[in-house]
Order: structure tokens, then C-alpha cells, then sequence
């Protein structure tokens, strides 16, 4: 593990999504400078948030004037900056991005804002609650014959906090091959857009406009237990399991073995198993399912996930003697060595002023990685060769990731068992001429899109031999398999790591590769409920929420976690390391400061629809439409004066206990303006007043507003395609090339076929 390096990072934020970005910089074992006024950052107001976010950090109480002076200024030789300051903001305290670019041409920036750096809403403040609006997520979130709601936590914040991480280290490996740092602009927006992309197939294929699907209906439902919530999740292949696991004679009924005829009799077999799991335990029913390979899941609280085998095992949960009130109370969500200690507490408030390095001369620059392979034009990760074992969602998309940056990745496939999304089946994807179905599912493209193709049977002598010559060739592997399948394969790591010693091995599991609950299946609603997630987002006094099928939130965030994950070790020189994710932890480390909180205070966090601790009103609201949506975030005084001044039924000086404590009542208010108007109206009537408001989009928006194309998000290549979740200002990728087919198991590769699958990346010099 030597020669890896450590970058030096500024962080200037206030918000979770910039704090959060700074804190797995300081995870990853980077050096992390929190620039605070005086008064702190205000997310000091927030204990067990700061706590969470704020571990690992220096602390330094610098003025923005010393922040952007030349010699004595931290970005002289700092390697990041993170901000989350507007573009008036930023030049109001003389942080103007494109100035600092310039004096510090070396410097990557990362700004993290909720609608980005240009456009109408480029000066509006955002929370997670907005963005996930104007995004279109929330559209998909909740019952539908509710108000949208947001995810629990703040996860648009983390999930461009983890987007705003993969960029800044791609910028720093383009700079090694430039000299020149980047601006990396993510849009919490964006993000929340780019993770609802299987909305926007089904609305470019279909017409239909995709809505919230909530728990209640559809083919996977939560169901209650004797003490919880237990997701119902399996395929039709699974019936059988499913009637051995509730052992209602029911259930067996003549005609529910078929899919079809269980489809139209929904109403007959639902409320048997919703009686069969009431009197059930929660873990118990969960555990038995799983047994059957039935992908179950069970609603985690914080009592849960704390008390959990499978996480205190892993390390993820620490044990009550190494618990700090100014630290996490949970690790990290993927296992490496060489990891800074989890606990790290948070730094006082100015704890590390007296220690800064003075002048920049003092302080010796972070070293350059030389990429003699590369030109000067190349993408960021261009040279790098990656194997892909992704399947659906999880790995698939980090890899897509990879390739949208200059990776050359081979997807690897066999004939028998292609990638699941390749036949995947969804509403309008049935030719309206033939009647036909597409030989590959529109899904499959947008996270499979910019690689190559190599179908291998991995049972055969002829296809592991083929499949260890790739890695010993290769730079990283991706696999996102059940624990134990990939050692059947011939490529776990312990076999990769004998043929490749420099190979970055990424394990994208649902659970980690050890612990009691490794070899357990899920899908994305499953991990929802397992994370806490689904226990923590919904509607007051209600049963959990989870994203759904349609979204799978999970999946879409670990792909970011994924693709940073290999980015910061190939380009710091952790070469020859096992990443091993648990997707259960990354999302539970989104809840981290719930966590703590539950610790420390014995609150136990629940669903409380859209309204956020210090934040009144701050909800969707309905508007004259049809299902039609607008959200509001109020987060100061003049917020709340400036709603006054437009809804003038609602007071406009009372103290913010006033509005916390009259929250019903505001709501009422607010709603009842709202329903007599269009959205859009509504809209930008309380934006010109000065309140913090945005439309709840839905895919049809988003086909309808440019942003999208202009900025990326969305591709047209000519079909809709997803594109990218954050801007690089200096390297715009290509268009991806298609999808690759499904060809037929290849039995010999010679060694012109191989370079030139390679891309005719040159083999090393010496075996590795």
C-alpha cells in the first residue's frame, strides 16, 4: 500500500449535501480543512448531524477575504475546494469560482448546490425536499392518492454529496494528466432526476405519465407483522416459496399457480397473506422467506439497525464502548484497508486555526500521479480497463459511470445468463405494429450504454481461461453477484487477486460479503426497508414507505458510491484492494445522524411526511391540476415574511415556535391558496416574493423542459437515454455508444481479438 496519496481539501459549506461530500473526503482518509465564520457553520445548530458530517474534519475560522488571498491562503495548495455557496453568494464573499479557477489553476472545484450554477433557479436556495421536487423524484414517492413526498434523511443531499466525490476525484486524475484542476458542478436536482431515468423510458416509450405506486398496490406490498412491517417482494417464478412461507391453504386455491389469472384476483390472495403475516414477528417472517430465496425484506428502525447481528458484526454498527457524542455512532459502508478510524469525532469550532500553514511555500503540494499513456485530450479515466459482472441496476450503472468518463469496460455476459435487464419486461416496450417485443429491453440501455460486449461461459475450461486473461490485463473488476457466486465463477477475489495483485476488486453486495445475513437476496425495495430508510420516510402515523420498484433508490445511490470508490483508489494508488460495499449500509449511513440521535436521546426517528426538524412550512402542497404539486421550504424569518406577504391569511412576525408548533394549521392555509391555482402560476408568485418554492415535476415535465437536455441529464442518441449526473466544465463526455448485443460464448480469444477488445490499451511491460 505505499505510495498513495492523500489530497488536501477546503470545504466551505453550510448545507448537508457540501458537509457530507467533505466528510467521505475525510473517510477515504483525505485531509479535510472545514473553513467556518465565527459564529460556525450552521450546521453546528444541528448536534447529531454535524457529529455525523463533521467527523475526521479540521476546523479553522478563516474570513473569506483570507479564504481567496494568494500566499496565505489554504487553496494555494489545496487540491479541492467543496462549496456550496450560489453564484451571487460566492462573489458576495469573494469566492467568485470562476476568479478562484484562475488564481489557483491547479485547484478542483466541487459545487454542490440544489439547481446548479446557471438557469432560473440558479440563485434559490434548496433542501433535499426541493430538489427531490423540482427533480421529479417525489412525483414517485408516497400513496397515490396523497401528497409526493421526499425520502427520509436528506438523500438527494447524500447522493450528490457521493456524485460530487466520483467528480472531484476524476478532475484530479485529468489534472495529473493536464496540470489544470476542473470545476464539478452537481445539481442535487440533477441527481434526483438522473436516479428517476426509469420514469423517463416509460414516458418516451409509452406516453404514460409515471406516479407514485406506494405500498398498498402493485405486485410487492408491505404488509404488517405481528411487531413491524414486512415487505412482500418475489417474482412469478417464486409463487410457490410464497405459499410455503405463509402456509395458508388459500393460497394454493386452483388457478393462482398462474400468473396471470394471480394478477386479475389480486384482491382474493392479498388479504389472505396480509392475515397470514399479522401473526407473524417481523425478523421471523423475514428469515424464514429469505431461507426460500424469497427477497423479503423487514422494516429496520433505529432500534433495529443498531441491535442488528449483521451490521455490529461487520463493524458497521460500533459497539457502545468506543460511542462519542461528537463522533458517528456508525462506521463506514464499505470495508479497505488503510481507513482512517470511523469515530473520528468533529472538531471544535476554530480547533485547528492556530495550526495553518502560513504561507503556501511552507507547505509541500500533494504529488502528481504520472499518466504517460494518456493524452492530453483524453477523458479523465481513459487507459483504464474495467470487467463488468454488473447486473440490473447496482453495478451495471457504476460501470456506465466508469465509461461516461474514459473507462474502456468490457461487459461480461454468457449467453444462458444474460444481465437481467435485458429482458426485462415494462409498460410500452411492445411494438404497436407487430405486437412484438424488442429482442432487448429498453431499460438495459441506459446502464449498459459505452461499453463493449463479451459473451464467456464461465463454466467451461475455455471461459475462465479467457476471463483470467482479461484480468490479468485489466485495472478493476466490478461485480455485484450474491455472496458465493462469483468464488463458483472463477473470479472472486481471492482468484483475481493471485492473477492480478494491482486489480481494484469491487464488491457490490447487498449486505457485504461477510456477516449471518451475507448470502441473503434483495432487491431495491428490500434494502428500502433493511436500511431504516422506509422506517424513516412516509406520512405521519402511517406504515413504512419505501421508493419502490420503479425508482429502487438504493440501486441508483450505490452506483455513485461504487464508481467514486474505484475513481479514489486508482488514482490515489490503492492499488490491489477489496472494496467490499454493503448497499444496506450505504443507505443507513445516510441516516447516521438519526442514529446518533436515537442513542443519545432515546428519540426514536419516524415517518413525518415532508416536514424536517428547524424547517416550517416546509411541504407539497396541491394546485388547481389534477394531481398537480408544488413544494415550499421555509428555513428563516424572511422566508416565512416573504409567504406572509403573498398568502396573507398566514401571520407574518411570529417566532419560528409560532410556525413549528402550528405546522397543521399553516398547511391548511397554504393549501387551500395553492388548490385555486395552476402550479406554475403558484409558483412564480411566491418565488418573486422571495420564497423558496418549485413544481412538483413528473417525467412529462421533464421531457418538456430543456433543462434536462441542455444540461445532460437526459440524452437523445436519437432514443431517450440517461445521461449524466453532474457537469465536468472542463471535459464534456461523448454521447455513449450503443448498448452491446448479446452475441454468442466465445471459446477462443487470440491475442489481436484481445488487444483489440482492450481498446488496444498496450499490455504492461512486466507481468504484475
Amino acid at each position: 500500500m505505499s505510495g498513495q496519496r492523500t489530497f488536501r481539501v477546503v470545504e466551505v459549506t453550510e448545507s448537508v449535501a457540501g458537509a457530507a461530500c467533505g466528510r467521505l473526503f475525510a473517510a477515504l482518509g483525505h485531509d479535510v480543512l472545514l473553513c467556518e465564520p465565527p459564529t460556525g457553520t450552521p450546521l453546528r445548530a444541528r448536534e447529531f448531524t454535524f457529529a455525523a458530517l463533521g467527523a475526521g474534519k479540521r476546523s479553522a475560522v478563516l474570513r473569506p477575504e483570507q479564504l481567496a488571498a494568494d500566499e496565505t491562503s489554504p487553496l494555494a495548495t489545496a487540491d479541492v475546494l467543496i462549496t456550496d455557496l450560489t453564484p451571487a453568494a460566492a462573489a458576495a464573499e469573494g469566492l467568485d469560482l470562476n476568479e478562484l479557477r484562475q488564481r489557483f489553476p491547479g485547484l478542483v472545484v466541487v459545487s454542490l448546490t440544489a439547481f446548479g450554477l446557471a438557469g432560473e433557479y440558479a440563485e434559490s436556495v434548496g433542501d433535499s425536499l426541493l430538489a427531490e421536487a423540482y427533480g421529479g423524484l417525489a412525483t414517485m414517492i408516497g400513496e397515490p392518492d396523497q401528497r409526493p413526498l421526499s425520502l427520509g434523511g436528506e438523500q438527494s443531499a447524500h447522493a450528490a454529496a457521493f456524485a460530487g466525490l466520483y467528480g472531484a476525484i476524476i478532475a484530479l486524475r485529468g489534472r495529473d494528466r493536464t496540470g489544470r484542476g476542473d470545476l464539478v458542478e452537481v445539481a442535487l436536482s440533477d441527481v434526483a432526476a438522473y436516479m428517476d431515468w426509469k420514469s423517463d423510458v416509460i414516458h418516451d416509450l409509452s406516453g404514460d405519465i409515471p406516479k407514485r405506486a406506494g405500498y398498498s398496490q402493485g405486485g410487492w406490498r408491505v404488509v404488517r407483522a405481528k411487531d413491524g412491517w414486512v415487505g412482500v417482494i418475489f417474482f412469478d417464478r417464486q409463487w410457490p416459496a410464497v405459499v410455503e412461507v405463509f402456509g395458508d391453504p388459500r393460497l394454493s386455491a386452483p388457478g393462482l399457480d398462474d400468473p396471470e389469472q394471480r394478477a386479475r384476483r389480486a384482491q382474493e390472495w392479498w388479504p389472505v397473506i396480509a392475515e397470514a403475516a399479522a401473526s407473524r414477528e417481523a425478523v421471523e417472517l423475514y428469515t424464514a422467506a429469505q431461507s426460500l430465496g424469497l427477497p423479503f425484506g423487514y422494516a429496520a428502525d433505529a432500534n433495529d439497525l443498531l441491535g442488528s447481528e449483521q451490521l455490529r458484526g461487520r463493524g458497521f454498527v460500533l459497539p457502545p464502548e468506543r460511542r462519542r457524542k461528537d463522533a458517528p455512532v456508525v462506521g463506514l459502508p464499505w470495508t479497505m484497508p488503510g481507513l482512517p478510524e470511523p469515530a473520528a469525532p468533529a472538531p471544535a469550532l476554530g480547533e485547528h486555526s492556530s495550526t495553518l500553514t502560513t504561507t503556501a511555500q511552507e507547505t509541500v503540494p500533494t504529488p502528481r500521479a504520472s499518466t504517460p499513456r494518456q493524452r492530453k485530450d483524453a477523458a479523465p479515466l481513459s487507459g483504464l480497463v474495467v470487467l463488468d459482472f454488473g447486473t440490473i441496476t447496482a453495478g451495471a450503472a457504476t460501470s456506465r459511470l466508469l465509461a461516461d468518463y474514459g473507462a474502456t469496460v468490457i461487459k461480461i455476459e454468457s449467453r444462458e445468463r444474460p444481465d437481467g435487464f435485458r429482458t426485462w419486461v415494462m409498460p410500452g416496450s411492445t411494438d404497436q405494429a407487430s405486437g412484438s417485443k424488442p429482442p432487448t429491453s429498453p431499460m438495459f440501455a441506459s446502464n449498459n450504454a459505452g461499453k463493449r460486449g463479451l459473451s464467456l461461459d464461465l463454466k467451461t475450461e475455455h471461459g475462465r481461461a479467457i476471463v483470467h486473461r482479461l484480468i490479468r490485463r485489466a485495472d478493476v473488476l466490478v461485480e455485484n453477484f450474491r455472496v458465493g457466486v462469483a468464488a463458483r465463477m472463477g473470479i472472486d477475489y481471492a482468484t483475481a487477486h493471485r492473477l492480478n495483485p494491482d486489480l481494484v476488486y469491487l464488491s457490490l453486495s447487498s449486505q457485504g460479503v461477510t456477516g449471518p445475513e451475507a448470502s441473503y437476496s434483495s432487491y431495491g425495495s428490500t434494502l428500502d426497508l433493511l436500511s431504516g430508510l422506509a422506517a424513516v420516510t412516509g406520512y405521519p402515523g402511517e406504515r413504512p414507505m419505501w421508493s419502490g420498484g420503479d425508482i429502487n433508490y438504493p440501486d441508483q445511490v450505490v452506483a455513485f458510491v461504487g464508481a467514486a470508490l474505484v475513481a479514489n483508489a486508482v488514482t490515489s494508488g490503492r492499488r490491489g484492494i477489496h472494496l467490499d460495499v454493503s448497499q444496506r449500509e450505504v443507505v443507513a449511513w445516510t441516516l447516521a445522524d438519526q442514529l446518533g440521535q436515537y442513542v443519545w436521546t432515546g428519540q426514536m426517528p419516524a415517518p413525518d411526511g415532508n416536514r424536517r426538524p428547524g424547517a416550517a412550512p416546509h411541504d407539497t402542497y396541491p394546485t388547481a391540476e389534477p394531481d398537480g404539486w408544488l413544494a415550499i421550504a421555509c428555513t428563516s424569518a424572511g422566508h416565512r415574511r416573504a409567504l406572509a406577504e403573498v398568502i396573507t391569511a398566514l401571520p407574518g412576525h411570529e417566532p419560528e415556535d409560532w410556525w413549528l408548533k402550528h405546522q397543521n394549521t399553516v398547511d391548511a392555509v397554504i393549501s387551500e391558496w395553492t388548490a385555486r391555482r395552476p402550479r406554475d402560476r403558484a409558483v412564480a408568485e411566491l418565488r418573486r416574493a422571495g420564497v423558496p418554492a418549485v413544481p412538483v415535476n413528473t417525467a412529462a415535465d421533464r421531457a418538456r423542459d430543456p433543462r434536462y437536455r441542455e444540461r445532460r441529464t437526459a440524452l437523445r442518441v436519437p432514443e431517450w437515454l440517461k445521461g449524466f449526473p453532474m457537469i465536468l466544465h472542463g471535459h464534456a463526455p461523448p454521447d455513449p455508444a450503443p448498448a452491446p448485443a448479446l452475441g454468442d460464448n466465445v471459446e477462443h480469444l487470440n491475442d489481436a481479438a484481445l488487444n483489440e477488445l482492450l481498446g488496444g490499451i498496450p499490455q504492461p511491460p512486466s507481468p504484475r
